[in-house]
């Protein structure tokens, strides 16, 4: 591994590894000062602190299935680390969205583990909608920041074939 590679993995490991931290620290606040009491209305009729404890994937969906998404994460995860060691995500964006994601899935992985259930705590009042959690939040900014990305870079190499196309008849 060049120096410079290993300097990039490694921001890319403590910045995952911050991420990560962050999310824990807000669980355990959500813990203590939530659990067993009423929601703490932020933005009335927009946002709410509301403690629930999430057996499923992101925005609770698969509930009660545990054991399959903690080993599925597990894979996602490591799979994910492999190709930041290998340098195999290419440009600074695809980076952050990699970071992102592998720090929310890491994030609701400690849960699983350490307790059975991931804690949420976000909770919208505007739409109904599952509450959720900041490493939800990181999970869901990076992909669709990622599936964008990846679409503007679609439609830019359409466009330059195109012209391409176009130059060669000219």
């Amino acid at each position: 591994m060049s120096k410079k590679r290993y300097i990039v993995f490694t921001l890319q490991m403590v910045s995952a590894a911050v991420l990560v931290l962050v999310d824990q620290w807000i669980k355990k606040l959500a813990v203590d000062n939530l659990m067993g009491k009423e929601d703490v209305i932020l933005l009335k009729d927009f946002l709410a602190l509301s403690y629930a404890e999430n057996t499923g994937a992101a925005f609770s969906a698969f509930s009660d299935s545990t054991t399959v998404l903690s080993v599925v994460t597990l894979l996602l995860l490591l799979g994910g680390v492999v190709f930041l060691l290998l340098g195999k995500v290419q440009g600074k964006l695809m980076n952050i969205c990699a970071v992102l994601i592998l720090a929310g899935g890491a994030g609701n992985l400690i849960d699983r583990f350490a307790q059975g259930y991931v804690v949420d705590y976000i909770k919208t009042l505007f739409i109904d909608f599952p509450v959720f959690n900041f490493a939800d939040i990181l999970v869901v900014v990076g992909c669709f920041t990622l599936m964008g990305y990846l679409i503007y870079d679609i439609i830019r190499e359409e466009k330059q074939k195109k012209k391409e196309k176009a130059d060669g008849n000219s």
